[in-house]
């Protein structure tokens, strides 16, 4: 065996066009009554549809384990038609409650709505060749910030993301990063 083939062949990522909404069906919050960890998720009795464009507009809880806060959000409606939830950003798109997994990377805020979502932003980080498949206006990859994309910030955006991946486990008030504030208890720059 030659030397150049006993290199390991360098990561590919292939985008076909994943959509951020892909990512909204648990989403990790910063609890409302006791800063903890809680979910946002369809409620259990909510039938799963074919497609991914109705995470947008399905009803929502959000609930605590921690101390037992529970909410519904039904959606949103406007002149009698539903408006769907706008996933982006550092706050879930149906209660804007401050996402659990936010860390400061870069100057910046990363951040991920659960773990599925990590996994796949490290995915595509690390990957030293990306093929996109799709528009890039759908794709949740195309639409990242060039400094996420940037192959000189690739080892602190993935040291970024290994940090969400060990907040994703915990749950205490205690273990929620400084980045993960409750609206209005820190200045955002």
């Amino acid at each position: 065996m030659s030397p150049a083939s006993a290199r390991p062949e360098p990561a590919r990522h292939h985008d076909h066009g994943t959509w951020l909404a892909r990512f909204t069906g648990g989403i990790l919050v910063v609890c409302p009554r006791c800063g903890g960890r809680a979910l946002v998720a369809p409620p259990p009795h909510f039938v799963r549809q074919g497609s991914l464009g109705h995470l947008v507009f399905a009803p929502r809880r959000l609930t605590c384990a921690g101390c037992g806060a529970v909410a519904d959000h039904d959606g949103e409606r406007q002149r009698g038609g539903a408006v769907g939830a706008r996933p982006g950003g550092t706050e879930d798109p149906f209660f804007r409650r401050p996402l659990w997994l936010q860390t400061r990377c870069a100057g910046r805020i990363l951040w991920a709505y659960d773990e599925e979502h990590v996994d796949a932003l490290a995915a595509y980080v690390d990957a030293r060749h990306r093929v996109r498949h799709a528009s890039p206006t759908l794709s949740m990859f195309a639409r990242l910030p060039a400094w996420m994309k940037s192959a000189h910030r690739r080892d602190e955006v993935l040291a970024g993301l290994a940090t969400l991946r060990s907040l994703a486990p915990l749950s205490a008030p205690s273990d929620r990063s400084d980045a993960a504030h409750a609206r209005g208890d820190r200045p955002r720059r």
